[in-house]
Parts: C-alpha cells; sequence; structure tokens
C-alpha cells in the first residue's frame, strides 16, 4: 500500500515550485515538478500523480489546454487538478472549471488555503481509488464464484447425462449417483458460505449457542471429509479429548469452521501426506483446535492477509479457490469472542489454530 501521495507541480517558474515546497514541508507529500506543460504530459504516460497542482499561465501550452488534454485521457481523468492562477474574474476562474479543473487556488499562494485545498482533493481521491479498489474486488469475486459454481453444476450436469445410458452396470450408476450427491454439496457449501458471510457482515446473524461436545463435533467433521481425503490418499488423524465434555458454542456455525480448515488443508496438502485434527478443552472453559496439514506452507507476508475476504494464497492448478473460507472462519470465530492463528508446521505444512 502506497504510504506517501505524490503530486506533481507544473509551473514554468522554478521558485514557485520552491514556495509550494515549503508550504507543504512536513506533510509527508511527494512533491514531483515539471517546468511546462508538454513536458508533464510526457511525464505522465511513465506516472500517474495523486494529485496536480497545475499554474494557467504557461507559455507555448497554457495550464487550461494542459488540464483539458489531461482530462481528455480516461487513464487520468480521475486525478484531481488544482488550477493555480493569479486571474480573479468569475469568467476566467470559470473556464478553469469548464476545462476539467477539480478546484482553484489564487496567487499568491496563502499556506493554510493550500494545504486545505490539498487535502480536500487527496481525500476524494483516496475515496475513489477505495471505491475502485473494491468494484475490482467484487469484479474478481464474481469471476470466481461463477468458476467455483461451474465445476460441480457440470459435474451433476455430466452424471445426469451419463446416468440415461443404459449400458451401465448398477456399480457404475452408483458411483454417478454419489459423484452427483458430491457436486451438489459442493455447490450448497458454497452457497451457504456466500449467504453466512453476508449475514456476519451485515451483523444480522444471531449465534444460536448451546452445550456441543467436542469430540462428537469432530469425529463428525471429520467423517463428512474421509471421501475426499481418500481421493488424494490422504491419512486423516485425530488428537480429540474423550466423550463428555462440552462447551457452549454454534454448533452448526462452528461445524462449518472445521469444514473449511478441513477442506481448505486437503486442497493444499500433497497426496499420500496426512492432516491432523488436534483438539483439547481449556481449563479456563474454552478449547482449542488445530487443523495441521502437509502443504506448501504460508509465508509470512500472505499470513497478514490469508484471513481477508477474496485473498486465496498461492495460485495452484485444477484447485479451487474462491478465497471466502478462510474469511469466514476468522469473522465465525471472531463472533464466538475466539481467534484464529497460523503457524509453520515444522518442518512442512501450516498448523490453523482456533481457540475460543
Amino acid at each position: 500500500m502506497k504510504t506517501q501521495s505524490t503530486i506533481l507541480v507544473i509551473d514554468d517558474e522554478p521558485d514557485n515550485f520552491d514556495v509550494v515546497e515549503t508550504l507543504l514541508d512536513g506533510e509527508n507529500y511527494q512533491l514531483h515538478y515539471s517546468p511546462d506543460g508538454q513536458q508533464a504530459l510526457s511525464r505522465l504516460d511513465g506516472f500517474q500523480p495523486d494529485l496536480i497542482l497545475l499554474d494557467v499561465m504557461m507559455p507555448d501550452l497554457d495550464g487550461m489546454e494542459v488540464c483539458k488534454r489531461i482530462k481528455s485521457q480516461p487513464k487520468w481523468q480521475a486525478v484531481p487538478i488544482i488550477m493555480v492562477t493569479a486571474l480573479t474574474a468569475k469568467e476566467d476562474l470559470a473556464r478553469c472549471l469548464a476545462t476539467g479543473a477539480d478546484d482553484f487556488i489564487s496567487k499568491p499562494v496563502n499556506g493554510v488555503e493550500l494545504r486545505a485545498r490539498v487535502h480536500s482533493m487527496l481525500r476524494i481521491k483516496q475515496q475513489y481509488d477505495s471505491l475502485q479498489l473494491l468494484l475490482k474486488l467484487r469484479e474478481d469475486m464474481v469471476n470466481m464464484i461463477v468458476h467455483d459454481l461451474r465445476n460441480p453444476l457440470a459435474s451433476i450436469v455430466l452424471g445426469a447425462e451419463m446416468l440415461k445410458f443404459p449400458s451401465l452396470s448398477q456399480k457404475q450408476q452408483q458411483g454417478k449417483v454419489e459423484q452427483i450427491l458430491l457436486a451438489g454439496q459442493q455447490l450448497q457449501s458454497l452457497i451457504d458460505s456466500l449467504l453466512l458471510m453476508a449475514k456476519l457482515e451485515s451483523g444480522k446473524m444471531v449465534l444460536n449457542y448451546s452445550q456441543v461436545d467436542l469430540h462428537s463435533l469432530c469425529q463428525s467433521a471429520l467423517s463428512d471429509v474421509e471421501a475426499i481425503a481418500a481421493q488424494k490418499k490422504i491419512t486423516l488423524i485425530s488428537e480429540l479429548p474423550e466423550p463428555g465434555g462440552t462447551i457452549e458454542i454454534d454448533a452448526l456455525m462452528f461445524r462449518r469452521v472445521l469444514d473449511n480448515l478441513f477442506t481448505n488443508a486437503i486442497k493444499f496438502s500433497p497426496s499420500k501426506s496426512q492432516v491432523t485434527l488436534r483438539a483439547e478443552y481449556l481449563p479456563t472453559g474454552g478449547a482449542k483446535l488445530q487443523v495441521i496439514d502437509s502443504g506448501k506452507g504460508v509465508s509470512e507476508d500472505l499470513r497478514k492477509i490469508i484471513f481477508d475476504k477474496y485473498e486465496v494464497g498461492t495460485l495452484m492448478p485444477d484447485v479451487s479457490q474462491i478465497g471466502l473460507g478462510l474469511a469466514f472462519c476468522k469473522m465465525a470465530v471472531e463472533a464466538h469472542y475466539g481467534t484464529i492463528t497460523i503457524e509453520d508446521n515444522q518442518s512442512r505444512g501450516s498448523i490453523f489454530t482456533v481457540t475460543i
């Protein structure tokens, strides 16, 4: 993320740039200078500033023409331009705005006014950038959702078509039925995750607390992923407390947390490896659960963002990665006033730890 806002000052008088630089000293801005409009237009091909301070009265190419040319380019239209002018007639100021300028400031430049107008324009630019990022994330999300919905849907359609073949043996028919059922469960899980995420984000999700046997909950979650693990010849190992103990949680919500952590671990673990579920009650009345895999692990940088929505970590071929599973886990665990963390599994893989 950029820590400094960049400002391009376009003015044929270097002394004017020195004034601006002095007035903005200590504001943590990165200032760039162009002595004429043509050079400024050429520089914009190489970098895009967050704000332009543009002098109106310049030889050859005046500020109004420079402003018009900048705003005519879609890739530069979002960059706010403050015209710096000695003109005072309302008609002249109106012409500045008509060329596409976002604001203007009169000469001689006042420090308080300059800083206020710069802050205002940069705030608007930051809001625009945030909106564009959100729109890009949503576009990526839609693409990922469509991709992830199409895969199990295609499996269902193909399996149903093959069931029409009269030559299929009873065993083959049963295999296709199981294929359709598994794909349907994947679709349901994805849709449920999307709906739950929306409810959690809106604050409309009310947790349904009950006393839950941790041993039974974990065994149930393990049973549901046995078939998926078997396809990759992954061994599931459980280290669970004895039956009979309980913890107060939303069973359905927490079960989905386990499902997502298991699915994630199995996806990124190599064939013929193992995934371990370790659970224990804590003396404080809570519980700690760990899902341990033998995958490629997670880099230090990625750990800082891996629980953010739409972050998918290391892309792998033929692996469905919508970027919602771990984000949902974090939201659900925090809704229980718990924590979820990730650390290395020496010498290979990751350990996801949930404490509630």
